[in-house]
């Protein structure tokens, strides 16, 4: 919870990417917040009001997850339409002639995202939601500590760089708003 709202504040993609990881979390636990509190957050350097803060969150995510269908896959409501709102900035970004550099990095980009969509991606999901998964799959490699191909290596460099930029005209646009003409 704490970590979530943090990164909520300053990266939403990276947001995205640990609350997909909390959803994956809870699954390993068999949706049971008893062993999460036991064997999880019990092992957090939090007080016991932090400890009990987080299992209520996790609780609630829980809830959620069963209510919403996503005990097994797919992610919760609060965060396909966080996924929504991002992919809403895409466009807007792409249609003005007032982010060339951000319409530059998306066509550095596209070409990873076709490649990734003839492997296999599903090609029914959006761009940004393909460059978050794949994202999501190195990042996954990483902690099962896999071997990451110098091709993957590339195509992870520049695809952190877009969905990094695109963060940055979220935060930028909840702050101040941006001008799209």
């Amino acid at each position: 919870m704490y970590i979530a709202n943090e990164l909520r504040k300053n990266n939403v993609a990276e947001y995205l990417l640990y609350m997909w990881q909390v959803e994956d979390t809870i699954r390993a636990f068999g949706c049971s917040l008893s062993r999460i509190r036991r064997e999880y957050v019990a092992r957090f350097d939090y007080t016991d009001e932090q400890k009990e803060e987080e299992v209520d969150w996790y609780g609630n995510l829980i809830t959620m997850m069963n209510q919403e269908g996503c005990r097994e896959q797919g992610h919760l409501q609060i965060n396909r339409a966080t996924l929504q709102m991002l992919t809403e900035l895409h466009l807007q970004l792409l249609a003005s002639p007032k982010f060339p550099f951000y319409n530059s990095a998306y066509y550095k980009v596209l070409p990873f995202i076709v490649e990734l969509r003839s492997r296999g991606a599903n090609k029914e999901e959006g761009e940004i939601e393909t460059c978050l998964n794949m994202l999501y799959g190195v990042m996954m490699l990483r902690l099962q500590k896999k071997e990451i191909t110098p091709n993957t290596q590339h195509a992870l460099k520049e695809i952190s760089t877009f969905i990094g930029m695109l963060s940055d005209y979220y935060k930028k646009d909840k702050e101040e708003g941006l001008k799209f003409e």
